[in-house]
């Protein structure tokens, strides 16, 4: 019997962790990044930190994907014959302009893509070269990440260097 009491004391704290984390789970939407930089190191990537990214890059992502809906909505309803070389240029330059940007965000939703498939595999915020920790100021302003500022800056001096 003493068994049994004793796997129902050890159970009770994990029950009562697995609500804290659960409620801070929920509460992940309402989280600022604030919130996340005042956490302690010692909580570097754990279940909510990760349910915030997740959160952020699925917000990015949608974003991004209402965004390129709505170019295509954009340059359909432009068509129309416009008399004017000046004005036909302007549009055109706009169309230009408005492809250039979803192209770079094309680029940037496969990265994003890539990063919320890291929160799966449990590999994001880790440095892809060193797998040290990127860092929670770093993911925040760029959420993408997959090098820690040092590798980065080591990798761009190569770049730089050698031309690559």
């Amino acid at each position: 019997m003493a068994t049994k009491t004793t796997s129902r004391a050890g159970a009770a704290p994990a029950k009562t962790a697995d609500k804290a984390t659960a409620k801070k789970l929920g509460d992940v939407q309402q989280m600022t990044d604030q919130d996340v930089l005042a956490m302690p190191e010692a909580d570097y990537m754990n279940a909510v930190q990760l349910a915030f990214f997740r959160n952020k890059l699925v917000h990015l992502k949608d974003d991004m994907l209402r965004k390129a809906g709505a170019t295509t909505e954009y340059l359909r309803e432009e068509v129309s014959v416009v008399p004017d070389p000046a004005d036909r240029a302007t549009i055109e330059e706009e169309h230009a302009l408005e492809l250039r940007t979803r192209d770079r965000e094309r680029k940037l939703l496969k990265k994003v893509e890539q990063s919320i498939a890291s929160i799966d595999a449990g590999d994001y915020g880790y440095c892809e070269e060193t797998g040290e920790p990127i860092g929670i100021g770093r993911l925040l302003a760029r959420p993408t990440a997959t090098l820690s500022l040092e590798a980065q800056q080591r990798r761009e001096l190569k770049q730089k260097m050698f031309g690559d």
